[in-house]
């Protein structure tokens, strides 16, 4: 019998631990979803067992909070088809398409053989629907909690992001269609009679044929009334209620008639309906009802009864969701061209499970697909995945790059030239930095459009001068040092490149450098070692970075490079090599051929030498510091060796 005080203790049980493990995940970093399940989790037999359990979440409460669970559930489903942005994948469509594919396909087919492995076990008779299901488990991607990951990290405004969100938007639709299936064959399966499962397609096509118009008429009646009525709400929810049923009954499930009244909900001029309809419906779904489902999702998870056995199946399903996800994101980026590191910080985001696999693993379980063990263990994968997503996301994409790429973003959007941009800091004077430029020029001429930024601070105790009297010897000092910045910039020009200056007065040369640097954006900055402020330019740089040593511009031999100096000091010694005319020469004897050997597949002629000779421009990777370097070069990653042809110098 319900008791009506034990399912109010309940609800204060379930939100508050919800509110509190949830804030806790925060803090240390992950989604607040991850805090939320396992509040769910903990509040189940794993932790407080069948006695304090079974009295406050016993069997005469389930129906009541599953109810409460599943009205959440349709809120939700809803949130998510109407917030399926599709102007996400325009413009991206065949890279994300390709994304999408590799995401879902690899998962897909691995979880499918582990299925089969695992079917004797748990597959309960239901084998098909088995090994279809655990393929869909396995390829979902957790759209809401993949928007939170790169909304926290800013990273939703930039190429990147953008990218990310458009893939799993795709990744969603095939998850949830495969799912659908799936559920309809265990429920034509388990129905006495299958005809109402054949109705599902139609039923798609009547709502984006004949309620999606009916709908459009909402937009009309809320600009007229001016705000969001009870009564266009009670429609909304009318109709959402209705459409959930309507697939409930059919025996696929009620989520899909959520989801699918969301996405036809109207789009056009329709932005702040949406929006006030989201505010409404997700106060209540997200603070409340949702905290329920994930209870009563974690009452089904019982880690006591784990074993050895178990936690080789836990191992299994942990390696083919996780290198399935990685595998099949990397390869589908890397088909379309996506650089390796950019693929890979894909991978690791297109492996966010969250909340979307939880939904997909209740569904599987209300439908017997899953029996109690394996939905214990899966639900373990789904936290493990989405746990992990953060600190291997800042492993292989570190938030240097994640700045730069903002800064990018920023300036793209104020329109500012998307130019290759090279920053060489001007530390003495002008007049002898001649071949300084023509280094610039040169490392600046493999890309086009290129430029190259001039930065110069000219010394002034007094700090920023004012126009008055007694400054004609400054103001004359200035008007020489910018001539003298013109005179280099006319080098640069020189070798077809576009170049700019940029010079002022400054009372702390060391300080005010850095932040000169960073505030340009640059793509390359090139600095001589003695540079004031180095350490700090260096340390804040968020670009591939060349200190230059001495001996740079006296150097008139070869351009040489180390066999292990790394693809990254490969790259520039080619870029240089190419742009001045000189040889290319790679060092190390016997051990340098094989680098030689990979250039000259590319048509680049390398010979080999021991030692550099007399002359020779030697290009080192920092950290190494070899005697006879003349650049350090610093580099987030290695130079992809897709992205080698960029080092052939662009032709004026």
């Amino acid at each position: 019998m319900l008791r009506v005080e034990v399912l109010l203790l309940d609800l204060v049980i379930v939100l508050a631990a919800a509110r509190l493990l949830g804030a806790l995940a925060r803090r240390i970093g992950q989604p607040p979803v991850i805090g939320e399940i396992v509040a769910g989790v903990l509040l189940g037999p794993t932790l407080l067992g069948p006695w304090i359990g079974g009295e406050l979440f016993g069997a005469d409460m389930r129906p009541a909070l599953t109810a409460l669970a599943d009205v959440g559930l349709v809120l939700f489903m809803f949130v998510v088809g109407l917030e399926l942005d599709q102007e996400l994948v325009r413009g991206k469509g065949k890279v994300a398409a390709s994304i999408a594919i590799g995401s879902t396909t690899v998962p897909f087919a691995l979880g499918a053989a582990l299925a089969l492995f695992l079917a004797a076990g748990h597959a309960q008779g239901k084998t098909l629907p088995f090994v279809l299901f655990m393929g869909a488990a396995m390829s979902a991607t957790a759209f809401p909690v993949l928007a939170r990951v790169l909304t926290d990290r800013e990273m939703h405004r930039t190429t990147l992001g953008g990218l990310a969100l458009a893939s799993a938007a795709i990744i969603d639709v095939l998850a949830w269609t495969v799912l659908a299936v799936v559920v309809g064959i265990a429920g034509a399966e388990a129905a006495s009679g299958q005809w109402q499962v054949l109705l599902a397609v139609p039923y798609a096509a009547v709502m984006f044929l004949v309620v999606r118009p009916l709908l459009a008429r909402l937009v009309p009646a809320f600009e007229r009334a001016g705000r969001l009525t009870p009564g266009l709400l009670s429609v909304v929810l009318l109709g959402l209620l209705a459409s959930a049923w309507a697939t409930e009954w059919m025996h696929v499930h009620f989520i899909f008639g959520a989801f699918l009244f969301g996405a036809v909900m109207p789009r056009e001029g329709a932005e702040r309906l949406s929006h006030l309809i989201l505010e409404r419906l997700e106060q209540l779904a997200v603070l409340l009802l949702l905290p329920m489902f994930f209870v009563v999702s974690g009452l089904n998870v019982n880690l006591r009864t784990m074993t050895v056995t178990s936690l080789g199946v836990l191992a299994a399903i942990l390696a083919v969701a996780i290198g399935g996800k990685l595998l099949g994101t990397y390869f589908g980026a890397r088909l379309q061209r996506v650089p390796a590191r950019q693929a890979a910080a894909l991978a690791t985001l297109l492996n966010t499970r969250g909340l979307t696999e939880i939904v997909i693993l209740s569904v599987g379980l209300q439908k017997g697909v899953l029996d109690g063990e394996l939905y214990s263990l899966m639900v373990l994968m789904a936290l493990l995945t989405t746990a992990m997503t953060g600190p291997l996301l800042r492993r292989v994409y570190p938030d240097r790059r994640i700045a730069r790429d903002i800064a990018e973003a920023e300036r793209t959007a104020l329109g500012v030239s998307a130019a290759f941009r090279v920053l060489t800091v001007i530390p003495g004077p002008p007049g002898d930095a001649g071949p300084l430029a023509g280094l610039a020029a040169s490392l600046a001429s493999a890309r086009t459009p290129s430029e190259v930024l001039l930065a110069h601070l000219q010394p002034y105790p007094r700090g920023r001068p004012e126009v008055g009297t007694g400054l004609s010897f400054e103001l004359a000092q200035m008007t020489e040092t910018l001539g003298a910045l013109e005179a280099l910039a006319s080098v640069v020009r020189g070798h077809g490149v576009e170049a700019r200056v940029v010079s002022r007065f400054s009372a702390d040369v060391a300080g005010e450098l850095p932040a000169l640097v960073t505030g340009a954006h640059p793509d390359l900055v090139v600095v001589p070692w003695d540079t004031p402020g180095y350490e700090r330019i260096a340390g804040e740089a968020t670009c591939r970075f060349i200190t230059v040593m001495p001996g740079a511009d006296a150097s008139d031999g070869p351009v040489a490079v180390h066999h292990e100096q790394g693809d990254a000091a490969a790259h520039v010694a080619l870029q240089l090599a190419l742009a001045m005319g000189r040889p290319l020469l790679v060092l190390g004897g016997v051990k340098g051929a094989s680098l030689a050997q990979r250039l000259g597949r590319l048509g680049v002629d390398a010979a080999t030498a021991a030692e550099p000779p007399d002359g020779a421009l030697v290009v080192a990777a920092e950290g190494t510091d070899p005697p006879a370097a003349h650049l350090l070069v610093r580099a987030e990653q290695d130079a992809d060796p897709m992205d080698w042809a960029t080092a052939v110098p662009a032709r004026p």
